[in-house]
């Protein structure tokens, strides 16, 4: 469902991507992990256009994003962002709306649905993320992990074909950590597409389909977590999951 196609991202004279090739399928979980500063959130953000890119391609369901080519640009950001949500390290709720309308307001606004149809479908997902008695809360009298688990209901009200998680628990504890986990979980097994950028090798071993490890802007190694975890084939990958253990 998503290619990416040697994508270079330079700030300056540094380059912070290169030449990343990448590609997810249709219902995939894709972990990408590595040490920080490796490029992991830039390379997230390149696939919805909060990042530009210079050299490269990505295509999204037949939609494609060149890099350097700006004309193109936003005709194919307002397709993509159709297909591709995104849960940040921050919540990025609106404070003066109550959790049901921070949902129902993208649905309603962007998919142009009734009041009604988006109220009835952002309950079933708020009581997904088991959140519904939450409905009229605002989002400042709700715990990190809660707030999180909204923001994962308001992206998937948006029918995403893939949702992009960049660090979606380094905000939290440990115990709302494991309220966001388990929803990840739970919408893994369900067949959502994720690309998730994370620093929890338990979720990466136990629901990716596929590891990335990046190092300075490259993918260095690449496969099935079993692969990567029990048998790394390269000296950064081996190095990064000692010090990570």
């Amino acid at each position: 469902m998503i290619t990416l196609n040697r994508i270079v991202k330079r700030f300056g004279s540094q380059e912070v991507l290169r030449g990343v090739t990448m590609s997810v399928a249709r219902g995939e979980v894709c972990v990408l992990l590595g040490p920080s500063g490796g490029g992991k959130s830039t390379l997230l953000r390149t696939i919805n256009g909060l990042e530009t890119f210079d050299e490269g391609s990505i295509d999204v369901s037949g939609t494609q994003l060149i890099g350097g080519d700006i004309a193109s640009r936003e005709a194919a950001l307002l397709k993509i962002r159709r297909k591709v949500g995104m849960v940040f390290q921050q919540f990025n709720l609106f404070p003066h709306r109550t959790v049901l309308e921070n949902v129902i307001e993208a649905p309603m606004q962007v998919l142009k649905q009734s009041r009604d149809q988006a109220v009835g479908k952002a309950k079933e997902l708020l009581a997904r993320v088991g959140l519904l008695e939450k409905s009229n809360a605002r989002p400042t009298s709700l715990s990190g992990g809660q707030q999180q688990r909204v923001a994962i209901a308001r992206t998937l009200a948006m029918q995403p074909e893939a949702i992009l998680f960049d660090e979606p628990t380094s905000a939290l504890d440990p115990n709302t950590t494991a309220e966001v986990i388990s929803v990840m979980q739970d919408l893994a097994k369900g067949g959502q597409g994720m690309i998730v950028v994370t620093h929890g090798m338990k979720f990466a071993r136990s629901v990716a389909h596929s590891v990335h490890i990046l190092h300075s802007g490259a993918i260095v190694e690449s496969g099935p977590p079993e692969q990567v975890f029990e048998n790394p084939r390269h000296e950064i990958t081996r190095g990064f999951l000692m010090e990570a253990n």
